[in-house]
């Protein structure tokens, strides 16, 4: 497997690069729309055909690249049904399997910081978006945000999965790149030892600031990138 972990820094954004070895076959987990010509550069200098860019959620703190993927290289965007981008190439749900070459994912719906939130499974690794970030979690006091929504979704849908299972967030914002289940079940903040009522309060005490992009990003993720023209007169 062909695999690179690539950073923004600006909003501390992860994307993620996966490729086929035989096939030559890749995606791109939640590209951003700044890097495009960096990812087309990578793809041509790993010989790679990208296939899909797979959505974790429709992100309020950047603006996708899939649709400039989509018009640049033919690629397919992939979004959860309930995520409100109509625009994808292709809606899953919960339980759907994609295939990328010789790579498997399994899509795993993650609701909680968003109605739409959902993670990417494969063999040893997870891809969590914003539902699970390395000793941290989502917000979920804007867009469809629900807290004990989001611990029934990390508990039930993430850290029941193998113990040695890598965790690859959607965002770090102190230089972390990797954890597993066992580190967050144990070591979590805002999880590890929380009932689900005391989960919901501490998220409730948050009060964090307003998203800086999410007006920008909002609309231009749900046309999939694309920024939306607002009719004049």
């Amino acid at each position: 497997m062909i695999f690179r972990q690539l950073f923004e820094p600006d909003t501390s954004t992860y994307s993620y690069l996966l490729g086929c070895e035989r096939t030559r076959r890749a995606c791109l987990i939640d590209p951003v729309a700044s890097e495009v010509e960096g990812y087309v550069s990578r793809l041509k200098e790993l010989d790679l055909t990208l296939m899909y860019t797979l959505e974790t959620h429709v992100h309020a703190d950047h603006v996708t690249g899939a649709a400039w993927l989509r018009d640049r290289l033919g690629s397919k965007s992939v979004v959860h049904r309930d995520a409100g981008a109509a625009c994808a190439d292709l809606l899953v749900t919960d339980g759907v399997v994609l295939q990328v070459g010789e790579l498997v994912f399994e899509v795993r719906h993650t609701p909680g910081h968003t109605n739409g939130c959902v993670s990417y499974v494969m063999a040893d690794r997870v891809f969590t978006g914003d539902a699970l970030l390395i000793d941290g979690c989502g917000r979920t006091d804007f867009q469809q945000g629900d807290a004990g929504q989001l611990y029934d979704s990390i508990t039930s849908k993430l850290f029941t999965l193998p113990a040695d299972t890598l965790v690859y967030p959607g965002h770090d914002y102190r230089g972390n790149t990797v954890s597993t289940i066992t580190q967050e079940r144990a070591k979590n903040s805002r999880l590890s030892g929380k009932s689900r009522a005391e989960f919901i309060e501490l998220m409730q005490r948050l009060e964090l600031p307003y998203p800086k992009h999410i007006d920008q990003a909002l609309p231009a993720n749900r046309a999939c990138g694309q920024i939306p023209v607002v009719p004049q007169g």
